[in-house]
């Protein structure tokens, strides 16, 4: 069996960042952390990096509501020795549990910016004049069967 070679996560990676999501999103669901600022924030967990070794867990989270992102992160850390602990039954499959780090999810963000752009007057008149010259070449017969 040959190693991987590419620059992105190996399917293994991928398949256990995705396994170490759902559980993290159960044991958030399911309040188990007695935390005033975790118990009144909802936090989506969009995605989970495994470490090639699968021993760390980069965590990317996004607290929904008026809510100061950092805090929550900070929180989260403080409790991840808890979480760890709280995660052992949905991931007994693995070797080792995972440490686990908490970032903030900006891809949101990224999206709305291209979004933005995407939807600016200049870019609007590049995609008509576009939309326009596509026209012109189009050699379809008008009224013709497809």
């Amino acid at each position: 069996m040959s190693r991987h070679q590419g620059n992105g996560p190996s399917q293994r990676q991928l398949r256990v960042g995705e396994q170490v999501r759902h559980a993290i999103a159960q044991v958030l669901q399911r309040e188990q952390i007695h935390d005033d600022l975790l118990e009144q924030t909802v936090v989506s967990v969009s995605e989970v990096r495994m470490s090639p070794d699968l021993k760390i867990a980069t965590c990317f989270i996004t607290p929904l509501g008026d809510v100061d992102g950092q805090a929550v992160v900070k929180a989260l850390a403080k409790h991840a020795k808890f979480l760890r602990g709280k995660m052992a039954p949905y991931l007994s499959q693995m070797k080792y549990m995972p440490e686990f780090r908490f970032r903030i999810d900006t891809s949101f963000d990224n999206f709305s910016k291209i979004d933005a752009l995407l939807r600016s007057p200049e870019v609007a008149r590049d995609l008509d004049q576009a939309a326009d010259d596509a026209d012109a070449f189009d050699t379809k017969p008008e009224g013709g069967a497809e």
